[in-house]
């Protein structure tokens, strides 16, 4: 109904997902405690046909140069399925084709717990992540 009808209704869970998103969506960059944070991040994959927005990438400092650590966030709580965990790994390998960087990880903030669950992207994630975009 969205996307066919462009028929848009918020309820509950929409507008809680608004306001946890409230800062990230404004865009910007910022350094927090030596960690580059920018918010609203546009990110393409040409290899996977992908293109987004990040909620969020940190860049942390390392000898060769800044690690890209995206930051993904949920309005609920952590599932039973791998959904989230697939999109944070999208937003990773969009971040490496486009820095020419490794990220071999990233995070999950859910707004129900207030807790951020890392994810590492080990070779089962990247092949599921690929599969689902293919």
């Amino acid at each position: 109904m969205i996307h066919l009808e462009r028929l848009w209704a918020d309820n509950r869970f929409t507008a809680e997902g608004d306001i946890l998103h409230l800062a990230t969506d404004r865009g910007g960059m910022r350094r927090v405690k030596g960690v580059r944070r920018v918010s609203s991040l546009p990110l393409a994959c040409e290899r996977l046909n992908l293109v987004g927005i990040a909620d969020l990438v940190e860049f942390h400092a390392g000898p060769d140069g800044e690690t890209p650590f995206p930051v993904e966030f949920k309005r609920g709580k952590p599932k039973k399925h791998r959904a989230d965990e697939v999109q944070l790994c999208a937003q990773g390998l969009c971040l490496e084709e486009m820095t020419g960087q490794g990220v071999p990880a990233g995070a999950l903030f859910y707004g129900e717990t207030r807790r951020r669950v890392d994810v590492a992207f080990d070779a089962a994630l990247r092949r599921l992540t690929e599969e689902t975009a293919l």
